[in-house]
């Protein structure tokens, strides 16, 4: 034990991916995040628990009876990396101001919690909660600085190693998402003024190995399904074209997305592998392609997408060598009545329903089972059944019907599961993949 406080209390707050990592491993693998929690349920109430650790957050900076951990440094130099190539991954942009917002999501949260729980006795799992989800924006931080230097797929490696110990037994126990290529989406899901950097970004991520290409093909095709579905029937009021051209950094990382998905599905084909990877690939395939399926596999490419005709001839090639294959295995993925499905879930961002997620969970003192990626599949797993996803994804709509977007002109929702609308983007979905498939 004590090797370990005196790593911390010597460690210098290097600024290199590495430097970070180093310091996080220490905070993370041991108990560090339990005594912050201890000594801050000391306070009077939860308002004050939550003001030491805002200040915490806000300066990057812990200390507790026998630990020191000082990321400032690390934290302001990576950020500013960050944003000069067009990320603002710890902050979220404020529509109503134009501009993005001064304090962090962790410290919004916060903020938004400690305004609702003030008077109350503090609270050792809101604390706990808080201070993980903290760290986890964190690490979404480092999940776009794997290229500075060294090995990006060592890196991406050493960042899941962190996501396990930080969703360990030594945390909250509050699950945030699979892996740490679904950081990488958390933490780029936000309205950016400078698109740029999604075409960076996507550069960056073609020169991973195949397995980590994959993870991330696997989680952007399901989620940005969900986030065009919802622009599709929100902002963009059905309309196809507009949807492609207020989407011009989207498309290519959802045409990307899924011819990776795509050569997947073909090489498990020619594989001995089992139902689940290739049920996985299939359902992610499919929510990918269903906001505009013809935009990926119509004989001309949409003005979005024409500097990914690699992507598309991949897409429409194995698309035409296993149509009626394909056609029949997603149907395997339709909406019904009685099980959750993705298709019926649809929001602006996918960091707003992570954030919704742990709004609800501080709030109530309650938390759920189920993570981010556990809402991008119909497949249920453990103690995350149908019922548990369809009844979170129900709350996340709950609250934001109580705090809508203006949208054309109109107050909605930026979060809504809806069956009804779910079968109708499937069969739709469906109706122009058969269609295609028949005349070609």
């Amino acid at each position: 034990m004590s090797s370990q406080h005196d790593s911390l209390k010597k460690a210098t707050a290097g600024t290199s991916f590495g430097d970070a990592c180093a310091l996080l491993e220490e905070a993370l693998r041991g108990t560090f995040r339990q005594e912050v929690s201890t000594d801050l349920i000391t306070s009077s109430s939860l308002r004050t628990s939550l003001s030491r650790l805002r200040d915490g957050m806000c300066t990057n900076s812990w200390r507790t009876g026998s630990q020191t951990l000082n990321l400032g440094d690390a934290v302001r130099i990576l950020d500013h990396r960050t944003r000069s190539e067009g990320f603002h991954a710890l902050h979220d942009w404020d529509g109503k101001a134009d501009q993005v917002n001064h304090e962090s999501i962790p410290v919004n949260v916060l903020d938004y919690v400690s305004s609702h729980r003030s008077t109350e006795r503090p609270d050792q799992m809101v604390i706990a909660i808080l201070l993980d989800y903290y760290f986890a924006y964190l690490l979404g931080l480092l999940s776009l600085r794997i290229w500075d230097a060294g090995d990006p797929d060592n890196n991406l490696d050493r960042l899941n190693h962190l996501l396990a110990d930080l969703q360990g037994p030594c945390g909250s126990g509050q699950p945030f998402v699979d892996n740490a290529e679904t950081l990488l989406l958390i933490a780029t899901s936000h309205y950016e003024a400078n698109e740029e950097g999604y075409v960076t970004l996507l550069h960056r991520v073609r020169t991973l190995n195949r397995h980590h290409q994959l993870r991330i093909a696997l989680v952007h095709a399901a989620s940005m399904g969900c986030h065009l579905r919802f622009g599709f029937e929100a902002p963009y009021g059905r309309d196809t074209l507009l949807m492609r051209d207020d989407n011009v950094a989207d498309y290519p990382w959802v045409c990307y997305a899924v011819a990776t998905v795509m050569e997947e599905y073909s090489r498990l084909r020619n594989g001995d592998t089992g139902s689940d990877k290739r049920q996985a690939v299939v359902e992610a395939m499919l929510h990918g392609l269903s906001p505009d399926p013809l935009a990926f596999i119509s004989d001309r490419p949409p003005s979005s997408l024409v500097a990914s005709n690699t992507d598309r001839a991949t897409i429409r090639e194995v698309f035409h060598a296993y149509r009626q294959d394909l056609i029949d295995e997603f149907e395997g993925c339709r909406p019904s009545e009685n099980i959750f499905s993705p298709f019926s879930f649809f929001y602006n961002f996918a960091q707003n329903v992570l954030k919704g997620t742990i709004v609800d969970t501080l709030l109530w003192s309650r938390q759920w089972p189920a993570s981010f990626n556990d809402l991008l599949t119909q497949k249920s797993s453990g103690n995350v059944n149908t019922e548990v996803k369809t009844k979170l994804a129900t709350t996340l709509m709950t609250y934001a019907r109580a705090n809508p977007d203006t949208i054309r002109g109109r107050l909605m929702p930026a979060i809504v599961y809806d069956p009804q609308t779910g079968r109708q983007a499937f069969a739709s979905a469906l109706r122009q993949l058969r269609t295609k498939s028949s005349g070609a």
